[in-house]
Formats: C-alpha cells, sequence, structure tokens
C-alpha cells in the first residue's frame, strides 16, 4: 500500500510539473495570438489616433498593433525601451520564480525529500489549484475587454446604399444641409482634402480589388493596390495560412454602407479614413481538400472595417492600414 501511495504521489507531481510548465507559458503564447489579429499598417501621424465614429462604424476601433510608425513617446513610455512590454501579474521575474518554487519543491519531493507527509503534498497542489484558477479567472476578465478586430479577408465591409445612385459612397448636394452618407450638418467628417465621387468610387473598388486578391493569393495584384508596409503583413497572414495548410477563399464582395471618417494632408501625401461594411462569402478551407474550417463558402456575411488608403499628388490611392470596428445591433 505505501509503496502504491508512493507511486500515485510520483505520478501526480509529474503531472503537476507539467502543468507548471505549461501555465508559465500560458500568459504570452495568449498575447501572442491576441496580437495577430489587431489593427495594421500607417496613418501617418494619426497612426495611434483613434478615427472618428461614423454612422458606419459607431463604436470605436481596434488600436493599431502592428505599424512599422514610431509610436509617439509619453513621460511613462520614455523610462523603458520603446516596444518594451510591462510584465504582468505572472509576467518576468514574478513567474519565474513562482515556477522555480513549484519545480523546486516538486523535484525535491521525486528525490525523496517531500513536503511534509502526504497532507503537506496535498496542500501544495491545492495551492496550486486556487492560484491557477485565480490568475484564469483574471486573464479571462482582461481577454473579454479587448477589442475585437478583424484582417483582411475575415470579416465582410460596407458603405451607405441609396436608391437614387449605384454607388455605394454618397456625396451630399451642395445646400442640402446633409452630410456623407447621411450625416447632420453638425456630425460632418474631416475632409481637408476635398474628397471627390471619384475618389469614393475607386475606394468601392480598392475594397473588392484587395479581398478578391487576398483571397486568390495574387501577391502581385496585392503590390500594386497596397503600400509596401501593408503589403507586408498581408504576406505575413497568407504565408501562416500556407504553413497551416489553408487557405482564405473570398468572393463576391459587395459593399453596403460607408462613411468619411477623416481625410488629410501631411508630408505631401494625402489620407482618407473610411468606415466600411461590406458583405462577401468568406471561409477558411484546407489547401488540399477544400474542407471547410471555418466560415461559410455557401452564404455571404458581414463585417465593418476602418481602411485607410493614401497617395501621392497625381497617383492612385492604395491600401495602407486597416483596423476592425466593433459592430452593434441595429
Amino acid at each position: 500500500m505505501p509503496s502504491a501511495v508512493s507511486r500515485f504521489a510520483k505520478f501526480a507531481a509529474i503531472a503537476a510539473l507539467t502543468g507548471a510548465t505549461v501555465f508559465a507559458s500560458l500568459d504570452d503564447a495568449e498575447a501572442r495570438r491576441a496580437g495577430s489579429f489587431g489593427g495594421f499598417g500607417s496613418r501617418g501621424t494619426r497612426t495611434f489616433q483613434a478615427p472618428p465614429v461614423t454612422r458606419t462604424a459607431p463604436a470605436p476601433v481596434a488600436p493599431m498593433e502592428r505599424s512599422m510608425t514610431p509610436r509617439p513617446q509619453t513621460p511613462a513610455t520614455a523610462q523603458q525601451p520603446l516596444g518594451a512590454q510591462r510584465p504582468g501579474l505572472f509576467g518576468g521575474f514574478g513567474r519565474s520564480m513562482i515556477g522555480g518554487l513549484i519545480a523546486g519543491g516538486l523535484l525535491g519531493m521525486l528525490l525523496g525529500h517531500g513536503f511534509g507527509g502526504g497532507f503537506g503534498f496535498l496542500g501544495m497542489l491545492l495551492q496550486i489549484a486556487l492560484i491557477g484558477g485565480a490568475v484564469m479567472l483574471a486573464m479571462r476578465y482582461f481577454a473579454n475587454r479587448r477589442q475585437p478586430s478583424y484582417g483582411v479577408g475575415g470579416q465582410s465591409r460596407s458603405y451607405d446604399m441609396s436608391p437614387t445612385n449605384n454607388s455605394s459612397f454618397q456625396i451630399p448636394t451642395i445646400g442640402s444641409g446633409g452630410g456623407f452618407g447621411g450625416q447632420s450638418r453638425g456630425n460632418r467628417p474631416s475632409d481637408e482634402i476635398g474628397l471627390a465621387q471619384a475618389d469614393l468610387d475607386q475606394f468601392e473598388e480598392l475594397l473588392t480589388q484587395v479581398q478578391t486578391a487576398y483571397g486568390a493569393e495574387d501577391y502581385g495584384t496585392l503590390r500594386r493596390l497596397t503600400t509596401p508596409e501593408a503589403m507586408s503583413y498581408l504576406a505575413e497572414e497568407l504565408g501562416e495560412n500556407a504553413t497551416n495548410g489553408v487557405r482564405n477563399s473570398v468572393s463576391d464582395v459587395k459593399l453596403l454602407q460607408g462613411d468619411i471618417a477623416e481625410a488629410w494632408r501631411e508630408d505631401g501625401q494625402e489620407y482618407a479614413t473610411l468606415a466600411m461594411r461590406y458583405s462577401s462569402i468568406d471561409a477558411m478551407v484546407e489547401r488540399d481538400s477544400g474542407r471547410v474550417v471555418s466560415g461559410d463558402d455557401r452564404r455571404p456575411s458581414e463585417s465593418t472595417e476602418v481602411w485607410t488608403f493614401v497617395r501621392k499628388s497625381g497617383a492612385d490611392w492604395k491600401l495602407a492600414a486597416i483596423q476592425g470596428a466593433e459592430q452593434r445591433a441595429a
């Protein structure tokens, strides 16, 4: 009987040691997954400023998490290296210390020193369970507070439809008192460059072309339609899909509603940020078999995103950034 208890205690200790190792790396893995879904690209000097809300995207958009634009330093961030992350409750040295104490105690028991008898061992397991449960609850709480964000091909986007015009974008007639997309005079977008209907038509066309090229993994077309920075992030996502043996099938992209959030000039370039809600048939499928892994390859879905375009004088608009927007029920 004592030998059976001893074997069980050793088995439980090994299991607990493995669990402690996995738990120590859980925080970092969760952070990597969350970061992979954030907004990407550049909005010039406004990269880390939230775009104004619009009727199409009335909720705050996802922050720009991946950008080559240097983040402005504040007095709080100036004291630490750029890009450094603050350690969490069990991050850095704290997590290593706790993991070392647990591992040391378990290894000591395996070598015959014990935790002070069977009750000491059970008490140690109970403490680990309580600490682990508290940390998991805290992680879930903060994870639920994160804003959702979407990548290209992940959701559909849209713009304001009008029965009197085939375009999903609408510019009000002079003197009508209406704003773009039917906004009131007091809620007009900050358009410092005077976007014309031809610009809006090009934005709608870019939405369809970029989504279609992404679904077809057409790198050449994506390079032509996007900035080098935006292209690097799209290529990274496509590469990850290929590594995982899947591809993002996107088709039948249709703009439903859109609003200008803001448009401005800086450093010899023009920027335009627009909220767009669109529909598309969007599914993740296995590359070899074509089996649907997620999404629906038959019925269209909708999503709302905020896209930023940039151009130099006399050149065509190009996609510079994408940020997810939270959808609210009507």
